[in-house]
């Protein structure tokens, strides 16, 4: 499994990119995405998605 952006709803903050353990967040043109072959749900270094727990905006980032 891994975690998608919610395109609709991500206000390009940035918050989910530097948090992330595996680099598997990036700016495509002019939003956020996450690379599903990177994404671990941060296994192995936090307990919880940390893209899921740094978004400002509730159900932006969720697991698909």
């Amino acid at each position: 499994m891994a975690y998608k952006i919610v395109a609709s709803q991500c206000t390009q903050c940035g918050a989910c990119e530097f948090e992330c353990p595996n680099g598997a967040i990036s700016m495509k043109g002019e939003g956020y995405v996450i690379d599903a072959a990177a994404c671990t749900e941060c296994e192995g270094h936090f307990d919880a998605a940390q893209c899921d727990a740094v978004c400002p905006m509730p159900g932006t980032c969720v697991k698909v």
